[in-house]
């Protein structure tokens, strides 16, 4: 039975899904942001009907993620799916504009949780603060990293850790090295 559910959840559907949740929306309010019936979106979810190419650009762009995260869900052995993301196979997730490269760690987002691998190139800033409800837990690897949290500020280097909920954050990379830095993020956000 565990590996059926597991073999469930790594889908597009089952991502859908959990990105919806996370977000707070009913199958009804997305459906209506999308122009499309409930019925249409259930079967995306139950992974019973495949949406176009155009649907999910749209739907990436209602919940707010990049469509490339959307993509991947095969590019793993069949064995591995739901178990391992090879370095190579990781999803690119988030805009990279800030200067901020993300990859999706977790196999998929069904969990209660996110991993994320976060490089901040060196000079990089948040343009601006932003507020998530979230709990999120982060550990430099490598590099440096300037995090405001609500008014406190901190300079975190390898081996630090740091954790917020819901509070404002920002960052900043005023270094010449790029931070390396893996984040958990409940729920998940991407």
């Amino acid at each position: 039975m565990l590996q059926q559910n597991l073999s469930d959840a790594r889908t597009l559907g089952a991502d859908l899904r959990a990105l919806r949740k996370a977000r707070g929306l009913t199958l009804a309010a997305l459906a209506g942001r999308l122009g499309r019936s409930v019925g249409w979106l259930s079967q995306v979810e139950r992974d019973l009907s495949e949406p176009s190419i155009s649907d999910l650009r749209q739907v990436a762009e209602v919940l707010g993620v990049p469509m490339s995260l959307l993509f991947g869900h095969a590019s793993a052995p069949v064995g591995e799916q739901g178990y391992v993301v090879r370095a190579g196979a990781r999803r690119p997730i988030g805009s990279g504009e800030e200067g901020l490269i993300e990859e999706l760690l977790s196999p998929d987002l069904t969990d209660e949780f996110e991993v994320i691998h976060s490089t901040f190139k060196p000079g990089s800033t948040m343009q601006r603060s932003a507020q998530r409800p979230t709990q999120e837990v982060g550990y430099i690897i490598s590099g440096q990293l300037d995090l405001r949290i609500g008014e406190r500020r901190f300079t975190l280097g390898p081996g630090d850790s740091f954790r917020f909920r819901g509070e404002p954050y920002c960052w900043a990379n005023p270094y010449d090295d790029p931070c390396v830095a893996i984040w958990v993020i409940a729920p998940p956000v991407y």
